[in-house]
């Protein structure tokens, strides 16, 4: 199977850990095995013990707000390049100025977006 094929089995307990954390920080309420636990019960679901105590120590000292706004920022897949590749993009940056020349030429038109 291909990577995005893969299917990862998350348990209702380990989702409602995630979605409770979420909503601790939210609240900024320090995120502990009992806030998890608690929020947990209160909402219905059966939680096995090792997940609260996990998740708040995995979470403890971590800036959540930046591990959310992290989320899908991940570089593109040809970031790193093998240095050898370094020869061929000379001529690509070449390629990308006369495009780049003949897109100014079209601000001759006498109007633009912002007028």
């Amino acid at each position: 199977k291909q990577w995005y094929q893969r299917r990862v089995a998350i348990t209702a307990g380990e989702l409602a850990c995630v979605y409770s954390a979420l909503i601790l920080h939210d609240d900024e309420v320090p995120i502990t095995a009992e806030g998890l636990t608690n929020l947990c019960k209160n909402a219905g679901v059966a939680v096995e013990p090792i997940w609260p105590s996990l998740f708040a120590k995995c979470l403890a000292g971590q800036d959540i707000g930046a591990l959310l706004a992290c989320i899908g920022s991940a570089p593109a897949a040809g970031a790193a390049a093998p240095a050898a590749a370094g020869e061929a993009a000379a001529p690509a940056a070449e390629e990308k100025k006369e495009e780049s020349e003949e897109e100014e030429s079209d601000d001759d038109m006498g109007f633009s977006l912002f007028d």
